[in-house]
């Protein structure tokens, strides 16, 4: 009987493959033994293929023919650039979302993990927030545009199973970061553009100066941490519902806590200065991991201050190739 089932090899579209996380599941894929024999795992960059254009979408998933995607590719930004353009960002992720997902739909794909944010949980809410908290009011007017946009997925995933039975689902990480992230000191996500913002500093002999009151707190996870979390998602999370990939809420820190990593790591003995005229964003959005640990109750995530040293080593070592 056994003989008769054929199981073909996972062919792998990650859309978003060039950038923080994707260059982290290529890392475990290729790296970490987390390809399996016969599979094709294919990282698409935003040279591949503009995914906001649903004819370019369609070509390069004609083109590789997936079984499973990973849905990384999203118009980012950090939180200022997101203040500054909601309207952008709302309009270009809704295209890229429903492209990657109606392209997904009619060409058969297997199963599909998209990646969504933290940002997209309610703004005034209880602590922890979990996966059943997603929609229990509007996100923060930071970011509203994307967040919106990312929310949208899982209402489509969610009516992609019930109209046709499909496995699309979603991740939801905290602060990512490490290795090949943005660092842009403008529009590059907190931590990373602390690192090149302190680094600098380090070069120049001036002060860090750092956005806001440095009192935000933030769950961050690295990045290789997330792809080992997402490979696993992919091949054994049967649920339609998101799951939270992050540590646990003991581990959440302060901006200024984590500045503090950032300057130990890089032997910065500056002043650090603290830019109150600036908006903090979001003060909180303590997220529970409890389902995850339920699922993976003894996942190691890689301590922060080794995360953070190995990020900043990262950067130092790439600071000429890095966008900065």
């Amino acid at each position: 009987m056994g003989s008769e089932i054929k199981v073909v090899p996972m062919r792998v579209l990650v859309t978003g493959g060039s950038g923080l996380v994707g260059k982290a599941i290529e890392h475990v894929v290729q790296e970490e033994g987390g390809k399996l024999e016969g599979e094709e795992w294919i990282f698409l960059s935003s040279k591949d293929a503009d995914l906001v254009d649903v004819g370019q979408t369609r070509a390069v998933f004609e083109k590789y023919r997936p079984t499973h995607v990973i849905h990384l590719a999203a118009k980012v930004g950090g939180l200022y650039l997101h203040m500054k353009e909601n309207l952008h960002f709302l309009r270009d992720n809704i295209k890229i979302n429903d492209n990657v997902l109606q392209t997904a739909h009619e060409m058969g794909v297997t199963k599909m993990v998209s990646c969504l944010s933290s940002c997209i949980f309610p703004d005034k809410t209880t602590y922890p927030i979990d996966e059943t908290m997603i929609h229990n009011g509007p996100p923060h007017d930071s970011n509203f545009g994307y967040s919106h946009a990312k929310r949208l997925i899982d209402v489509q995933n969610r009516a992609y199973y019930q109209q046709y039975g499909h496995r699309y689902t979603a991740v939801i990480p905290t602060n990512v970061f490490g290795p090949y992230d943005n660092f842009s000191i403008e529009n590059g996500h907190v931590l990373s553009a602390l690192v090149n913002k302190t680094h600098t500093a380090k070069k120049e002999g001036s002060p860090v100066n750092v956005c806001g009151s440095g009192a935000p707190r933030r769950q961050f996870i690295y990045s290789l941490d997330l792809g080992r979390l997402i490979v696993w998602v992919l091949r054994e999370y049967e649920e339609i519902d998101p799951i939270i990939l992050s540590v646990g809420e003991e581990e959440e820190i302060s901006i200024k806590e984590a500045e503090d990593l950032i300057a130990k790591a890089l032997d910065f003995t500056g002043k650090i200065q603290f830019d109150t005229t600036m908006s903090d964003g979001q003060m909180k959005k303590t997220a529970s991991n409890a389902k995850l640990r339920r699922y993976r109750p003894n996942f190691t995530f890689t301590p922060l201050n080794e995360a953070i040293k190995m990020t900043c080593d990262w950067f130092v070592a790439n600071y000429d190739i890095a966008r900065t």
